[in-house]
């Protein structure tokens, strides 16, 4: 089978990968990108998301048939010369992450979110973030720090 390639963080990548390998597999495998968690493996808890374009999607249910023709975006290609995205940043700051497993989840859901409504209710984070899981209770802090987010996104004028 030949080589196909995906787009991912900006650049392309040959992977050897069967199209209907799973994204997920393929970015921690092959590309060695460890954003993207393995979680439950059924598009629950949010672990694997990653964007597709500007949607947040769960990579274990995602085929590399399906993002052979979208750049895919991980937590690692959030980053910006070096600098943090906002998201990543207000996570930090509001201490949002406890074990920090859902947080690759949490960071990449949020931006998509934030780049499509910057200037949300705790509500509207409550439903954006409704498929990522987080075990270890740390929710009003990850609330708070989506509402950094924005507030950090606004001062930037992004």
């Amino acid at each position: 089978m030949p080589n196909q390639t995906l787009t991912v963080n900006g650049k392309q990548f040959q992977i050897a990968s069967a199209l209907e390998t799973l994204l997920l597999y393929v970015l921690r495998n092959e590309l060695g990108l460890n954003g993207p968690q393995f979680g439950c493996g059924s598009e629950n808890c949010g672990a694997c998301t990653v964007l597709l374009g500007a949607n947040a999607i769960k990579s274990c249910k995602t085929s590399v048939a399906d993002a052979l023709n979208a750049a895919i975006t991980t937590l690692e290609g959030l980053i910006e010369d070096g600098k943090l995205h906002p998201v990543q940043r207000a996570f930090i700051e509001e201490q949002a992450a406890q074990c920090g497993y859902c947080s690759n989840g949490m960071i990449v859901t949020a931006a998509a979110f934030l780049w499509k409504n910057p200037n949300p209710t705790d509500a509207q984070i409550r439903e954006a973030l409704d498929g990522n899981l987080c075990r270890c209770g740390t929710h009003l802090r990850i609330i708070r720090a989506v509402q950094r987010a924005a507030e950090l996104l606004a001062a930037e004028g992004a």
